[in-house]
């Protein structure tokens, strides 16, 4: 079953769940040229991965668990101290769903929430806003899982949603599955999630890499969850600027721009 929501004004509630947080940041990112791993450049003058922890913090995640695997040492020493924070090592890399499956020792202890986001550490444009959206939408619907799409004009790059004939989400195509038909999709995924913890792991036991780059996916999870008879819901009215995540030094720039002229928008409100 799949329940869609149309908009972000969802009404917010204070009950109180515990809920953890998987952040990504094992890339290399070789198309920065650069040695540092992908997430620890800066964009407007702090490293992109602490711009995702700092919004899943303040939404109360905790632990909050790094996925690291290139440049680990400076990701751990960035994060030296912090309290509720983890570090699980994916070597090698072998997709999505296999990083978030290396914090399942994590989840076997009983240290994750019952609830878990999972987010990139390339993606500093996300707003606590969108996953305080993200997470509301989860429980008041009582999902199994939710995930965040955007309409852009140029989807390359991102996987595709597909829907059925009524309009309701039934999986996401990474662009490399992608057929020409769904290429043509602009409806994408910016890699916001929301899952009932025990279910995520559930079904990553099930997620193979028969696809065409031999990787593990998360996104297959939905589609998984989906015909377990779970429900999977959908917020899909995030803003395009903010579903920018970062592959090239032109990418960063552009983040850094609009995360300059929201500091800027932000200052000048106050004064």
């Amino acid at each position: 079953m799949v329940l869609k929501c149309q908009s972000m004004s969802i009404h917010t509630h204070t009950a109180s769940y515990s809920r953890s947080v998987i952040v990504l940041a094992a890339g290399k990112g070789t198309r920065m040229k650069s040695d540092l791993p992908k997430v620890m450049h800066h964009a407007a003058g702090r490293p992109m991965v602490e711009a995702v922890v700092d919004a899943a913090r303040s939404v109360g995640c905790t632990p909050v668990v790094l996925v690291i695997g290139h440049g680990a040492d400076l990701v751990r020493a960035h994060f030296a101290g912090r309290a509720n924070t983890e570090f699980v090592m994916q070597m090698p890399q072998l997709g999505t769903g296999h990083a978030v499956d290396m914090a399942r020792p994590l989840f076997e202890k009983g240290l994750l929430g019952e609830e878990t986001l999972v987010l990139c550490g390339d993606g500093p444009l996300i707003r606590p806003h969108t996953l305080q959206v993200l997470l509301d939408t989860h429980r008041n619907t009582g999902a199994s899982a939710t995930l965040a799409t955007a309409v852009i004009a140029d989807p390359q790059g991102y996987g595709r949603i597909q829907r059925d004939s009524n309009g309701n989400f039934a999986r996401i195509v990474e662009q490399k599955d992608a057929s020409p038909e769904q290429l043509a999709i602009c409806e994408i995924n910016p890699s916001y999630y929301c899952f009932r913890t025990a279910d995520l792991f559930d079904a990553l036991k099930r997620v193979t890499n028969q696809n065409a780059s031999g990787e593990y996916y998360i996104t297959d999870v939905f589609e998984l969850l989906l015909r377990d008879g779970k429900r999977v819901s959908v917020v899909d009215a995030v803003p395009a600027e903010d579903v920018l995540s970062v592959n090239t030094l032109e990418q960063l720039a552009e983040v850094s721009r609009i995360l300059e002229s929201r500091s800027s928008t932000s200052t000048g409100a106050r004064a």
